[in-house]
């Protein structure tokens, strides 16, 4: 009898052993877990970014951050869309042949999904600095309005291509955003219209 009493009791202790031990790494692998997934603010960093761009006037620009980076936003009228083909000689990739400075959607003369909107990064591709809006045409005969670098004299397009002859490489970079109303864009999502 007092085998089965020892056996029965071996058996509950054992039992209850593992129980607890399973209990216990659950309570410690859960931190643990919960430890490997991003932060709240790393998520925020690296999610889209919706931009109502139903009040810009046109020739209006704004600035918005995605990802820690600036980008323009910049309504272009009439007239900044006519003089795009007037630099066309001027630029170093009028055609936008770099293939990783713009989504497939944006490898035309405006570079960007609708005419009227080009979305850029703010950043100089030569070595970061942001790119002031110069819009109006200059007193120089091959300047028709674009963004212009202050710190080492690049000069970009209306559509963002770089002119010949200047410190940066490439074009800005246009960043992956689509229209999810007619009035709103989201910068960080793959592209497609309303």
């Amino acid at each position: 009898m007092t085998d089965d009493v020892d056996r029965n009791r071996r058996h509950f202790l054992t039992v209850a052993t593992a129980v607890t031990g399973g209990a216990g790494l659950v309570a410690v692998a859960i931190p643990f877990l919960a430890s490997l997934k991003p932060s709240a603010r790393a998520q925020a960093l690296g999610a889209p970014v919706e931009v109502p761009i139903g009040s810009l006037e046109p020739g209006e620009m704004i600035r918005v951050m995605w990802r820690g980076r600036l980008v323009y936003v910049l309504r272009r009228d009439e007239e900044m869309l006519s003089r795009l083909p007037s630099s066309n000689d001027l630029l170093r990739d009028p055609d936008s042949e770099v293939v990783e400075q713009q989504p497939e959607f944006a490898v035309n003369e405006y570079r960007s999904l609708k005419p009227e909107y080009l979305v850029v990064e703010g950043s100089c591709t030569h070595l970061g600095c942001a790119p002031l809006a110069e819009f109006e045409v200059g007193p120089a005969d091959d300047w028709f309005g674009g963004f212009f670098c202050p710190c080492h004299g690049s000069r970009f397009d209306l559509a963002g291509r770089v002119y010949k002859g200047v410190p940066a490489p490439t074009n800005l970079r246009v960043p992956p955003y689509r229209y999810i109303r007619e009035d709103v864009i989201m910068i960080g999502a793959e592209a497609g219209s309303a």
